[in-house]
């Protein structure tokens, strides 16, 4: 859980004074873009800690599997998906309260011991 913290803080760090953009449609809103970086994030967690020590198993395409699966469960496009990323990289306060409120749900699921579904629920 740490490193999923630190992971958070460091992105919202880098991407905090960056200039701003045009909104265009296929911009994700921020609940949506929340949910969606929430399971890219454990995803990326669960590969990282899991897979790579499966010898049968490739680290990278089992990430780019969860998040096709990820995608599709969320009804959203990869594209979409990295175009809200970056417009969200780029406007530092509405990323800043969206990381906050992750790691605040991060927090909570640590210290009250809510288990949330395993990231491996997305795999068929």
């Amino acid at each position: 859980m740490t490193r999923l913290l630190t992971f958070l803080w460091i992105i919202l760090l880098l991407f905090s004074c960056r200039n701003k953009q045009t909104i265009q449609s296929v911009l994700l809103n921020p609940d949506k873009m929340q949910a969606v970086l929430w399971d890219i994030i454990r995803a990326d967690a669960f590969t990282s800690q899991y897979i790579k020590y499966k010898p049968a198993k490739n680290e990278f395409s089992e990430n780019a599997l969860l998040q096709k699966q990820i995608f599709a469960l969320h009804k959203v496009s990869k594209e979409d998906f990295y175009y809200s990323f970056d417009y969200y990289k780029v406007h530092s306060s509405l990323m800043r309260t969206m990381l906050d409120s992750m790691i605040n749900k991060a927090g909570r699921e640590k210290t009250y011991g809510i288990n949330p579904e395993p990231v491996t629920k997305f795999a068929k």
